[in-house]
C-alpha cells in the first residue's frame, strides 16, 4: 500500500532533516539525546512515523535550525509548518 500524501509530506521534512543532522554530529547528538535514541536505535526507527514527527518537532522548536534547513532543502517553512500542524491540531 502506498502512503498517503500526508505520509509523504511528513516523509519529506524528515528526511530533511535528518540529512541536516547528518551533517552536523553535534547536533545530531543533541537530537539523539532529548529524543533518547541511541545510534542503532535511531537506526531502526527510520522510516518510522515516530522517528519523523519527532525529528520535525525538534526543529519546529528552533526556529533558526527549521530556517537554515529549509533554505538548505528548499522547503518552504509555510510547508513545513503546515505538515507540522497536521500532527499538531490543538497547538
Amino acid at each position: 500500500m502506498r502512503d498517503s500524501p500526508r505520509e509523504q509530506d511528513l516523509q519529506q521534512v524528515a528526511d530533511a532533516c535528518l540529512a541536516w543532522l547528518a551533517a552536523d554530529v553535534d547536533e545530531l547528538e543533541r537530537f539523539m539525546a532529548l529524543a533518547g535514541y541511541s545510534p542503532q536505535s535511531l537506526r531502526a526507527s527510520l522510516g518510522s512515523e515516530a522517528l519523523a514527527t519527532g525529528l520535525l518537532e525538534y526543529f519546529v522548536r528552533n526556529e533558526p535550525l527549521l530556517l537554515a534547513m529549509s533554505a538548505n532543502a528548499n522547503l518552504p517553512v509555510d510547508w513545513i509548518m503546515r505538515v507540522w500542524h497536521r500532527y499538531n491540531p490543538e497547538t
